[in-house]
């Protein structure tokens, strides 16, 4: 890759070293880890969901009170995806960091995933490649995208929306699949548990066809945001407009 990928932190050593003493959120140093035969967890975190524009110092503030050590941001064919790895300074900061699951970051909410060593070292390899305009060997390890996570799924005729502006109605919605006829009725915006619009919404469409189809909007623009789509199926629907009542 170049020049040697610059921490954000300098950690020392060791990702394992001494907790900071210093930090609000370890007032009291941690037991010792309960790891006899072998080292601890690689410390890292997958977010997705992430504003176009973020970058390493908003990713430091999302984290206030944690060490970050390492940031990489995932691309796929020059463009960022809104996915990135965060490596932190040590493994009993992945609980914490998990806390920030769905919590906003600017007015996108984003999601906080546990990750290993593995899959980081697979993503640097990723954008090696993609720096330099080629396809990763086919013996060299890749991560899984999320575009390519949603390609095998069945359809059943209904999409889920993410990201959606808290200020979008159903008029919006059905602008936004003007080529699909859409009815009031078939969109279900989620509220969260304030009553308040949560940036999700179900839409059901005519057919198991017409939802593959519109799958062509992913990652389109509604307003200022770009909206992330994903096949689902009405248990799923079901459960999170529930949630929202």
């Amino acid at each position: 890759m170049g020049a040697k990928r610059q921490r954000i932190i300098d950690q020392g050593p060791s990702f394992y070293g001494k907790p900071p003493g210093s930090n609000f959120m370890y007032t009291v140093p941690p037991p010792p880890y309960p790891y006899v035969s072998q080292p601890p967890p690689f410390p890292v975190v997958r977010l997705r969901g992430l504003p176009f524009d973020c970058t390493e110092v908003d990713m430091v503030e999302f984290f206030h009170g944690l060490d970050i050590v390492d940031v990489l941001f995932v691309h796929r064919n020059g463009k960022f995806t809104g996915e990135a790895f965060c490596v932190l300074g040590y493994p009993l900061q992945v609980d914490f960091a998990l806390q920030k699951n769905r919590q906003n970051m600017g007015r996108r909410y984003v999601e906080v995933f546990r990750s290993k060593r593995q899959e980081y070292y697979k993503a640097i390899a990723n954008e090696v490649a993609d720096a330099r305009g080629v396809s990763p060997r086919r013996n060299a390890p890749r991560a899984k995208s999320c575009d390519e996570a949603k390609e095998p799924a069945e359809h059943t005729g209904i999409l889920r929306l993410r990201g959606l502006p808290f200020s979008a109605g159903k008029d919006d919605i059905i602008e936004f699949f003007k080529h699909f006829m859409l009815s009031a009725d078939a969109i279900h915006i989620v509220l969260n548990s304030e009553g308040r619009p949560s940036g999700e919404a179900f839409v059901e469409f005519a057919n198991a066809e017409d939802s593959k189809a519109a799958m062509a909007k992913d990652r389109m623009t509604l307003g200022s945001r770009y909206i992330e789509l994903f096949p689902s199926f009405p248990e799923e629907m079901d459960d999170a407009i529930s949630r929202g009542r």
